[in-house]
This record gives C-alpha cells, structure tokens and sequence, in this order.
C-alpha cells in the first residue's frame, strides 16, 4: 500500500510540482529535436497536447467546486461519473500527461523522462485517491469496476 503522505495527501502535492518543475526545465533547457524528426515531432507533440488539454479542461469543469489539488476528497464531494469521468476514472491526471508528453515532443526529447516520472507519480497518487474514494462513497467500488481507465480514454 503507497503512503497517505500527509492527512489529505499534500506530499503528493509537492512531489507533483517538483516533477512539473523538472519538465519545464527539461523542455527549456534540454536540447532539441534532432532536425530529421523535429517537424514531425513538433506536429504530433502539439496535437497531444491539445487533446491532453481538452481532456483535462471538461474535466476540471466537470468536477466544478469539488476541485481539489490533494488526492482527498472534500467532504461534500459528489462522484462523477458522467461527461469524460463516464470514460476515465481520472481525466485531469490523464489530461495532464498528455500535455507534458505533447510538450516534450515540440521542445525536447530531455522532458519525457519527467513526463514519464510525472506519468508514474499520477498513478501512484490515483491509488491513493481511489482507496480514499471508496471510503468516502463505497459506491465508488462499482463505478471502478464499470470505467476501467484510469487516465486516458480506450488506452489506459
């Protein structure tokens, strides 16, 4: 079992920002693309993207005043299981790995190292969140069971 790291998980928080932190620095200071792939690279890197950022936007509408950094619930949090959550457990986590991913294929190939850590590090706070869900709302056993992606539509 992954460690709480804090009473609503605010180690997972931090951990979160120092990765965000290296792939920034990956992407602006690594170096680019090889020539040979850099136009494509740059093309399939912005498209990823921009479908990581849909992702993660309708999902971040979709939770509303339930939003929250930590991977706690709120007390007064409602499950969703509509929109995008009807097809990921976990969109904005989902959305936010494609971002990092797309955006290091239009900078750097140094940034996919932290965007694969940051990839690691959201499935080890989603553990945390679900064993936390289901206390919150033991329906959310069933609705696990019925969505089986945790983070990306009809892949993972």
């Amino acid at each position: 079992m992954l460690p709480d790291l804090g009473p609503r998980g605010e180690g997972w928080v931090v951990l979160q920002v120092a990765v965000f932190a290296a792939f920034a620095l990956g992407a602006v200071l690594g170096p680019p693309w090889p020539d040979a792939i850099a136009g494509w690279s740059f093309a399939v890197g912005i498209l990823i993207a921009v479908a990581g950022g849909v992702l993660a936007t309708a999902a971040i509408l979709g939770l509303g005043h339930d939003l929250t950094a930590f991977p706690k619930p709120k007390e007064s949090m409602q499950i969703r299981t509509s929109g995008v959550y009807g097809m990921v457990r976990h969109p904005i986590y989902g959305g936010l790995i494609l971002v990092v991913i797309g955006g290091s294929l239009t900078n750097s190939p140094v940034a996919l190292v932290p965007a694969m850590a940051l990839a690691l590090l959201f499935d080890g706070k989603r553990r945390v969140e679900e064993r936390w869900l289901v206390e919150h709302d033991p329906d959310y056993s069933g609705y696990r069971h019925r969505v089986n992606k945790a983070f990306i539509p009809g892949v993972w």
